[in-house]
């Protein structure tokens, strides 16, 4: 019953396209709308809340919420699952070795004005060393959402914030910090210019390098099993 509700929930949220923030209706009402007992609906909101789809304020004013959908409750739904069938760091880096370079390519293909206005923000100029982990996480995440695929970007993200769970400080050292933006500005030009070719190779170059990197910094990470977050 719980679970039934629990779709019903989720299905009104998309219907009618209610926003983050979006309060829902109270208690009473519901009870009432369900004809369900307090448990059964309370099981129902515990579920989605869980799963970061909504938050429960305390408090008078308080009730049920919408949240923001994302990427990192999906990434810490999935790495419950990659822990019980003994997934490991290697086959999750793998995965966005395949992922980011076809991502990188969609990007470049689809080249949609908006968003690539954004990327001119990536080129590959200094910025102050508090910016450069931000920097990073929001280059990997803008090919995502440029890639015009919401699965693909949601899979790419998630997958990149698991890692970010595990590796929390910045994986490259400051040495080559410029480099990697550098990097990064050469990608942003390619998916502007519309070069899929280019970007495709640059970007499978660099995730080459991390793969590289994160074998010389983190030795045993590869054989680790991911745990859930």
């Amino acid at each position: 019953m719980s679970e039934a509700i629990a779709r019903d929930i989720v299905r009104r949220i998309g219907a009618e396209r209610l926003p983050p923030g979006t309060q829902l209706p109270p208690e009473a009402k519901m009870l009432e709308e369900y004809r369900v007992g307090r448990g059964s609906l309370r099981e129902a909101l515990r579920i989605l809340e869980v799963h970061g789809l909504i938050s429960i304020k305390p408090g008078p004013r308080g009730g049920p919420t919408v949240d923001q959908v994302h990427t990192r409750n999906f990434g810490r739904m999935a790495s419950l699952y990659f822990q019980m069938d003994g997934v490991t760091f290697r086959e999750l880096i793998e995965a966005r070795q395949i992922m980011e370079p076809v991502m990188a390519r969609r990007a470049a293909e689809l080249s949609d004005p908006q968003l690539r206005a954004e990327l001119e923000r990536f080129d590959g100029k200094n910025r102050p060393e508090e910016e450069y982990l931000p920097e990073a996480v929001d280059f990997h995440q803008l090919i995502a959402l440029m890639s015009g695929n919401r699965i693909m970007s949601l899979f790419g993200q998630s997958l990149a914030d698991v890692l970010l769970d595990r590796l929390s400080d910045a994986l490259f050292p400051k040495s080559r910090r410029r480099e990697v933006l550098s990097v990064h500005g050469a990608i942003a030009r390619a998916i502007t210019a519309g070069d899929a070719e280019l970007a495709e190779r640059l970007m499978r170059e660099h995730m080459d390098d991390y793969v590289a990197q994160v074998k010389r910094r983190h030795p045993g990470l590869m054989q680790e099993v991911v745990d859930w977050r």
